[in-house]
């Protein structure tokens, strides 16, 4: 056959084709074998084992165990991802902008205390469709404290108003309050914010800004603004000056978290994965008990589950409770293994003369109408000889660290060691109001609002007590003007002062030394220290 003609353009393709290939033969190492049939040495050719079919890419539970576990992203990247809102940067954003700069331990303690709660919010704003800045929101609202409570009666992490929160379907009674519930006041905050958006017209900032302020302040402002030719926009409009700082906090916000490191800001790192899952209990439980099954500390288990105001979850529902990922698996198994009528202790109570339903209730602290509902009462009537059966908690009162209760007890602690003067435990009277008791005690409102933890607006009702700090002297003030033959007897927190004495302090109240050393079961041998606190039932109308 003869051989074919190749141009000289092609010789010299193929000729750099084959030096290509020596070249790259040379660097292949082989080791020389010995052959049997021909007694000497040649090199073997690479050995490839080839498949007839698909190898199988399933691991054994033993291979996927022994894997190491994947490192979970950032969610600060999910959320910096998500940013949807237009910010035109002004000296308003640059204010607070500068302030979080400044401060960047108040970043730092927000970031950790909102890690708890920040994947679920992430999660249900992109479920919606929203912009992520929203998940921001519960900073600047109160900096992730589920315990939070304003001026204005608004509590939890979305700082609810109790109106609001009636409006959108957020249960508030004695046992739970459904404004700091994770998860329902995170649905409702974010169908709020829907609403808001669309009312007007897709505008994220007066949106926003009628969340803090209400919708009919920012539509009055608008209506304000067209009939004077000024425009509309949210920076433009007569607000709140609570709410025109609101809205630009939130966007410098979302400026600091998309660049941090222009700030000098190193924000903690929240695994992008979740914190808790919420457990079924399907039955009211002790919450002493279930933290005890999940292995947790009471602080913990009220920091996932801050609606619940007492010992235990409501018997009416949610029946569920939150807690740490880890901790699920045992908290399930172990709540497997209680039957739902041993979740909570039970007592029998022998109703005696001049028991009634409101003094059996604060007795075993439960509410009237809990003790209706467990002993099937119709209305308040009981009679003596008869039983009532009364949940109580499992453990001191002191143990449910963030109950109600407790959270009251623990501001009163502390307002004793800023506040000025004596303590007194004044008892609510029908007809009485908190500026009335104020201006007993030359006090204000606030003061005696933020001495037991509620604000100025709450409603006070007969039998409430109320602890409040006044001079001595004011003390002496209020008795006189009493009548001199009606006996007022007040709990009183007295600080013992340098040069105080037993018998001085006995004389200054019109007490006994003798019932002193009772009530505070002291050694009489012992000298009293400037600082100490004594307890001390005053009849103030005797006090000098």
């Amino acid at each position: 056959m003869a051989a074919r003609y190749l141009p000289p353009t092609a010789r010299y393709v193929l000729a750099v084709f084959a030096l290509s290939l020596l070249s790259a033969c040379s660097g292949i190492s082989v080791k020389p074998t010995q052959n049997a049939d021909a007694g000497k040495n040649v090199a073997d050719e690479p050995a490839f084992e080839f498949f007839t079919e698909e190898p199988d890419d399933d691991l054994t539970e033993q291979e996927y165990a022994a894997l190491p576990e994947p490192i979970p992203g950032d969610l600060w990247d999910r959320i910096r991802a998500g940013f949807q809102l237009q910010i035109e940067y002004n000296d308003r954003i640059d204010a607070q902008l500068r302030w979080y700069a400044r401060h960047p331990e108040y970043m730092e303690r927000v970031a950790r205390r909102g890690e708890r709660y920040m994947y679920h919010i992430v999660n249900r704003v992109e479920a919606k469709g929203l912009p992520t800045e929203l998940a921001l929101l519960p900073i600047v609202e109160s900096a992730f404290d589920p315990f939070a409570y304003s001026h204005g009666r608004a509590s939890g992490i979305w700082q609810f108003i109790p109106g609001t929160g009636k409006m959108l379907g957020l249960k508030q009674n004695w046992w739970y309050d459904g404004r700091r519930d994770v998860l329902a006041s995170t649905d409702a905050a974010l169908v709020y914010l829907e609403k808001l958006n669309k009312r007007f017209n897709g505008d994220w900032l007066q949106a926003l800004a009628s969340y803090n302020s209400g919708s009919g302040n920012v539509s009055r402002a608008i209506r304000n603004n067209r009939k004077r030719g000024k425009p509309t926009d949210f920076w433009n409009l007569d607000l709140p000056r609570e709410t025109e700082a609101y809205v630009p906090k939130l966007l410098a916000l979302a400026i600091l978290i998309k660049n941090p490191e222009l700030y000098g800001l190193n924000l903690h790192s929240i695994p992008d994965q979740p914190y808790f899952v919420a457990v079924n209990t399907d039955s009211q439980i002790d919450l002493a008990q279930a933290a005890d099954l999940a292995g947790l500390h009471m602080d913990d288990l009220y920091n996932l589950n801050p609606a619940f105001n007492r010992w235990a979850t409501d018997p009416d529902g949610p029946h569920h409770l939150l807690v740490p990922f880890s901790s699920a698996e045992a908290f399930q198994s172990g709540l497997a293994q209680i039957p739902a009528e041993h979740r909570v202790t039970w007592q029998r109570y022998s109703i005696r003369n001049g028991d009634t339903l409101s003094t059996i209730a604060s007795k075993y602290n439960v509410s009237v109408r809990t003790l209706r509902a467990i002993n099937n009462l119709s209305n308040n009537n009981i009679r003596a000889g008869k039983t009532l059966m009364v949940p109580v908690a499992s453990a001191d009162a002191r143990h449910y660290s963030q109950s109600l209760s407790q959270r009251l007890h623990n501001r009163r602690s502390a307002s004793a060691k800023t506040a000025d003067g004596t303590r007194v435990d004044h008892q609510v009277s029908s007809g009485d109001s908190l500026w009335d008791i104020a201006k007993t005690y030359k006090v204000t409102p606030r003061q005696i609002a933020r001495w037991n933890n509620m604000a100025p607006t709450d409603p006070i009702y007969p039998g409430q007590k109320l602890a409040i700090w006044t001079t001595l002297d004011e003390v002496q003030e209020i008795a006189s003007n009493l009548q001199a033959s009606k006996s007022v007897i007040r709990k009183v927190s007295y600080r013992v002062r340098k040069g105080d004495s037993l018998s001085r302090i006995a004389s200054k109240f019109s007490l006994n030394v003798k019932d002193i050393l009772r009530w505070n079961q002291l050694n009489p041998g012992k000298y009293l220290q400037p600082g100490q606190s004594l307890t001390l039932f005053v009849d103030v109308t005797k006090a000098r």
